[in-house]
């Protein structure tokens, strides 16, 4: 899972300052399909073990989570509705804005925050937080600026590793 230029040890030191775990969809909670069908509907595939994953890390150790999504998906909402995810923001052209604004808001610094990406439109606010991951399968670029790299793939189970390094980094 870590990047060759970064040891474990500084990882961990990263992921302890977490207090909110932003999160790209597709490609990171989805594995980048979407479906369609007759009538047009959109479908998105969600792992349910990175949905336990937003759990845990609430539960065990207090870091909220939150999606910053370029698209507008209604199944996205139903999806963080159900895992009450304590940002939404969908339909995001600049991510570092939010960023900004979420910061903000929690009175925390983009040290106190990580993000998991996998594509290009992902790079500027992974520069910017403390602690950046993406999926094994992240696009070249994305992957060039991650702190961490996770084994599993978008869709499969990355976003739950990534929760569960912050949450071991801090018990």
């Amino acid at each position: 899972m870590v990047n060759r230029e970064l040891a474990m040890k500084e990882i961990f030191q990263r992921a302890k300052q977490i207090r909110i775990l932003l999160t790209d969809v597709d490609g990171v909670l989805t594995d980048t399909g979407v479906y369609f069908s007759d009538r047009g509907e959109e479908f998105k595939r969600f792992s349910v073990r990175d949905g336990m994953g937003v759990q845990r890390l609430r539960e065990l150790v207090q870091v909220e989570t939150g999606i910053i999504s370029g698209e507008n998906s209604p199944s996205v909402q139903r999806r963080a509705e159900k895992l009450n995810i304590a940002e939404l923001h969908l339909g995001i052209k600049d991510k570092l804005e939010v960023l900004r604004q979420i910061a903000h808001r929690w009175n925390i610094s983009f040290d106190q925050c990580a993000y998991i990406g996998d594509d290009t439109n992902d790079i500027e606010i992974m520069r910017r937080v403390g602690l950046a991951c993406c999926p094994a399968d992240a696009m070249p670029q994305a992957k060039s600026v991650a702190h961490a790299i996770c084994e599993n793939i978008g869709g499969h189970g990355a976003f739950r590793e990534f929760a569960e390094l912050i949450i071991a980094s801090k018990q």
